[in-house]
């Protein structure tokens, strides 16, 4: 029997009774957001909108951003980590599960020291990767290039935030790197391991 949302008590300011909301409506109105799926973009957009609501609400207070995402599309992810670059707050992430694809792209877009991984948390990066193409040559050659300006983005992004030189994360970015919550700090993709 599927559980669905759970639907917990709320009460807003001024008024005399609680109302009940699903509980991821009661994090956001806390700031904590979730990314909990595959990046496509309908949950970019969720996120990014919730992102420039909070910090036009109260650009003084931290967001905190949690991960267990498996990766996804590149467009919406790096419009998802753009922004987190561009609001006011600083914005916490925190890895719980895994962090793989555009999802460790994601982590690494937290407010540095603010990236945090679980003990039993995992990290993995590689290149993004176009689906097989099926068209004119010279769209594949567009593509083609489009690609390859988003992965040169991504690596500089992770030359940037990691502290790696450009041919470590070249390399690494090449093949899939499969990395634990203590290596993905040693790494630079992460600043802390919760404690367990």
């Amino acid at each position: 029997m599927p559980v669905g949302v759970p639907k917990v008590p709320f009460r807003a300011p001024g008024d005399e009774d609680a109302t009940w909301v699903d509980l991821y409506n009661r994090l956001y109105r806390e700031r904590l957001l979730f990314l909990a799926q595959d990046i496509n973009h309908e949950i970019a957009n969720q996120l990014m909108g919730l992102m420039v609501y909070l910090s036009a609400e109260d650009a003084n207070k931290d967001i905190f951003s949690f991960i267990n995402c498996p990766g996804g599309s590149v467009i919406p992810g790096v419009g998802l980590f753009d922004m987190m670059q561009a609001i006011v707050p600083d914005v916490h992430t925190i890895c719980m599960g895994v962090a793989a694809s555009m999802g460790s792209f994601i982590l690494i877009g937290g407010e540095m020291p603010k990236r945090i991984a679980l003990p039993h948390a995992r990290v993995m990066i590689h290149q993004p990767a176009s689906s097989y193409y099926d068209g004119s040559a010279a769209d594949f050659h567009n593509e083609s290039k489009h690609v390859t300006m988003l992965r040169d983005y991504i690596t500089k992004c992770y030359i940037e935030r990691t502290g790696h030189p450009g041919e470590v994360i070249q390399r690494d970015l090449n093949r899939d790197v499969f990395m634990s919550a203590t290596e993905a700090q040693a790494y630079g993709i992460v600043d802390v391991v919760a404690e367990g």
